[in-house]
């Protein structure tokens, strides 16, 4: 059975999704510790941010068509 999402199944747009969000959370973790240096890489925290921004999207995206609409 495949969804509308670039033609992938419903476990494997399940599976993207776990690992974005791990990505995800990698990434602030990686943010939070880059900012505690006392002189932080600002090009490497920027590109970060980046990143996460990305990955919300893209999680947004798969999370829109795992969940059906609801009309009210």
């Amino acid at each position: 059975m495949a969804d509308q999402s670039d033609g992938l199944s419903r476990e494997d747009l399940v599976a993207e999704l776990q690992r974005l969000k791990i990505e995800h959370k990698d990434l602030s973790d990686a943010v939070s510790a880059l900012e505690s240096l006392g002189q932080p890489d600002q090009l490497q925290i920027r590109r970060f941010k980046r990143r996460k921004l990305v990955l919300k999207d893209r999680i947004q995206q798969i999370e829109d068509v795992l969940t059906p609409d609801i009309i009210a």
